[in-house]
């Protein structure tokens, strides 16, 4: 939709939006600790499943990050990264270890090669690290580790006891993930996200209010896990490297199955945890970037990917679920002011998606702009907004949820549509059948 037929379906529908015409906001530099960013623009991570099965990054891995080098994003987060095998999301999710380091300094270097040699500029690369909890399949079938028991995920197939993970467990996780940013680090990343969102092993525990012991109950237990892991990777690195997260600031589940919701059994947001928390990511732990996200993608993608098609009827107007990624992002950084802070939801606008990325910036919903599936459909996406001034409709994702159902039948993920020659036949193949 163009920017005039976005505004008057907002107006019909009474979402507000900040959009602004001003997009020249977005190709600004900025500074993250030592390193500087050519814009304001982040691919966020999207994870293929077209890695080795020994987690090495294989010839899907490196045509998708040659096209996001080559895009002209300035921040390209780097998709979700094991740092256990028992944590791995499926057989092909990348994983970092002393066996796959080299590959990892590979790609990072030839993306970097590919930044300068494209747009000018290397990219900066934050390599997500991951332990996917409940839903990791390391060997292609269920194999969860979970926090607790979550009667809304497991409905009448309840996950056995012996499934949740032990206190001595979580404790040693808190070390791994210090060993797994020391790698990224070797590899040649410019920073690392301790990941806490979309409901994985970290963020799960967030709502972990009827778990017992060290990592559940009372919010400095909940959050025990997550501070710790940062701690350790902070002290695993080095001080230009840079330590930072991508943290679920809403669930949309009920209390007690969820963060950042009323403890009323609605799903209403309630930000008084969130802006806690990220008070002490900044003035404790000293993060000085933070990724902001929402929602499950497994369970109710609606809330961080607002869709026209997808695995179900939405229970609200995608607008409205781009308008809640927008208002509560800028309220949960209200402590952290001189935290840099990214925001998602953008995608869904198709080519308007710079007015509503120019208006977050200029509103202080967001300091940077950060792209998802988008970049699967559109990787120059980026490119095109900085020397064009607008982003192409024909190239847009239609947000119509095939990357997500790619991956949800155990295939490689990429988009049909855009990207068709690749995609199309495993879309056929894996999941039409």
């Amino acid at each position: 939709m163009n920017l005039s037929t976005l505004k008057k379906r907002l107006a019909q529908q009474g979402v507000p939006l900040p959009l602004s015409e001003e997009i020249d906001i977005l190709c600004e530099k900025s500074i993250i600790g030592k390193k500087t960013l050519s814009n304001r623009l982040v691919i966020q991570p999207m994870e293929g499943c077209d890695g080795t099965f020994d987690g090495k990054p294989d010839t899907l891995t490196y045509r998708r990050y040659q096209r996001f080098a080559k895009g002209g994003a300035a921040l390209i987060w780097f998709e979700a990264t094991a740092i256990l095998n028992e944590g791995r999301a499926n057989p092909r999710q990348l994983y970092i270890n002393d066996n796959t380091l080299d590959s990892f300094k590979n790609i990072v270097s030839e993306i970097k090669k590919t930044g300068l040699r494209e747009n000018g500029f290397e990219p900066l690369v934050i390599c997500q690290l991951t332990h996917s909890g409940r839903y990791s399949k390391p060997d292609g079938k269920s194999a969860e580790l979970i926090a607790y028991n979550n009667p809304l995920f497991e409905k009448e197939k309840p996950i056995d006891n012996s499934k949740i993970v032990s206190d001595d467990y979580l404790r040693a996780l808190e070390d791994k993930f210090g060993i797994a940013a020391s790698m990224a680090e070797r590899a040649g990343f410019d920073g690392a996200d301790i990941k806490c969102c979309h409901r994985y092993l970290l963020c799960e525990l967030l709502s972990a209010f009827k778990r017992k012991g060290r990592y559940g109950g009372e919010f400095e237990n909940r959050t025990r896990l997550y501070l710790n892991a940062l701690k350790s990777a902070k002290a695993s690195t080095s001080s230009d490297f840079i330590i930072t997260s991508r943290l679920n600031v809403y669930d949309g589940f009920p209390y007690p199955y969820g963060f950042g919701v009323k403890n009323d059994g609605s799903l209403t947001p309630d930000t008084a945890e969130p802006e806690r928390l990220i008070k002490i990511l900044y003035n404790e732990i000293g993060l000085k970037l933070l990724n902001i996200t929402m929602g499950n993608p497994y369970v109710n993608p609606h809330v961080n990917r607002p869709f026209d098609k997808g695995p179900y009827d939405p229970p609200e107007n995608p607008l409205a679920g781009v308008e809640r990624m927008m208002t509560l992002t800028k309220q949960v950084r209200k402590g952290a002011p001189l935290l840099t802070v990214i925001a998602s939801g953008f995608s869904y606008l198709r080519e308007s998606s710079p007015y509503l990325a120019a208006g977050a910036v200029k509103s202080g919903v967001c300091d940077l702009a950060g792209f998802g599936r988008e970049a699967f459909a559109y990787p120059d996406w980026a490119k095109d907004i900085v020397k064009n001034g607008e982003m192409r409709a024909n190239k847009c994702c239609i947000t119509c949820s095939k990357c997500s159902l790619l991956m949800r039948a155990g295939a490689v993920a990429g988009c049909p549509v855009r990207d068709g020659e690749v995609y199309m036949p495993i879309f056929r193949e894996k999941v039409m059948k």
